[in-house]
C-alpha cells in the first residue's frame, strides 16, 4: 500500500506530477480519494452507515469513517473508486448507481503526515442487510448505523453522545450484533465543512433543506 503510486495537484487542482504515497502524506502533497456514503430511508428518517475501521490503521485506528474509502491511484479516475466498495464491503455497485456531491478537499494532519485530499464524495442508497455485507478484515472491523438527524445534532454540539447500532468482529472473526453510545472523538476528524456538505446533501434527500 504505502508503494503505491499517485497523481499530485497543486493548490488550484492542476496535475503536477506523480510520487509514492508515502512521500505524499509526508510532504503533505494534493491527491485524489473516492468517499462513498451508504444510506437508508426508515420512514422520513434517514440513516448513515459507517465503518469500523481497523485498530492496527496506520490513520485513525478504531474510529468511525465514511462507509467506503480509498486513494486513486496514478492514471485512474473517480469511476474506478468503486473497487472500494467491492474490496471493503463485498459491495458490488456500478458507477452510474451513485449519486455524485463533487469534489470536496479535506485536510487532516497526524504524527509524521499531512493528509490533503480532493474528496470525489458520493451517495448510495442501500438497505442490504448488514449480514450481507464480507468486510475486509484488515480494514474494517465492523459497521455501524447512525440517525442522521442525532449525528447532525452531535456535530452541531447540540448533544453529546448518540446511539450507532450494527456489528462489530470478533477476534475470531464473526460478527456480533451490538448498540453503543457514540461522541464526538468516535469518529475520524474530517473537516467540518466535509461533514457538512454530507450531512446536507442527505438532508435534502430526506426532505429537510
Amino acid at each position: 500500500m504505502l508503494g503505491e503510486k499517485l497523481d499530485i495537484y497543486d493548490e488550484q487542482g492542476r496535475h503536477i506530477g506523480v510520487k509514492p504515497r508515502s512521500e505524499v502524506h509526508r510532504v503533505g502533497d494534493w491527491h485524489q480519494t473516492f468517499h462513498c456514503w451508504l444510506y437508508r430511508r426508515a420512514g422520513e428518517q434517514i440513516h448513515l452507515l459507517f465503518q469500523k475501521r481497523h485498530p492496527e490503521k496506520d490513520t485513525c485506528p478504531n474510529l468511525l469513517d465514511i462507509t467506503s474509502a480509498g486513494h486513486l491511484l496514478a492514471g485512474e479516475r473517480p469511476e474506478d473508486g468503486v473497487r472500494e466498495l467491492a474490496e471493503e464491503l463485498g459491495l458490488h455497485v456500478a458507477y452510474e448507481s451513485l449519486s455524485p456531491l463533487g469534489v470536496i478537499r479535506d485536510v487532516m494532519t497526524g504524527p509524521q503526515i499531512v493528509d490533503k485530499e480532493m474528496c470525489h464524495v458520493f451517495l448510495y442508497e442501500c438497505d442490504q442487510p448488514l449480514s450481507d455485507y464480507e468486510v475486509q478484515e484488515e480494514e474494517v472491523v465492523g459497521l455501524l448505523w447512525v440517525k442522521l438527524d442525532e449525528i447532525v445534532d452531535l456535530f452541531a454540539g447540540k448533544t453529546t453522545n448518540i446511539e450507532a447500532s450494527g456489528f462489530l468482529l470478533q477476534e475470531d472473526g464473526t460478527a456480533r450484533d451490538c448498540s453503543m453510545e457514540v461522541g464526538l472523538s468516535d469518529f475520524v476528524a474530517h473537516e467540518p465543512h466535509y461533514y457538512h456538505q454530507v450531512f446536507t446533501a442527505l438532508q435534502r434527500r430526506g426532505g429537510r433543506a
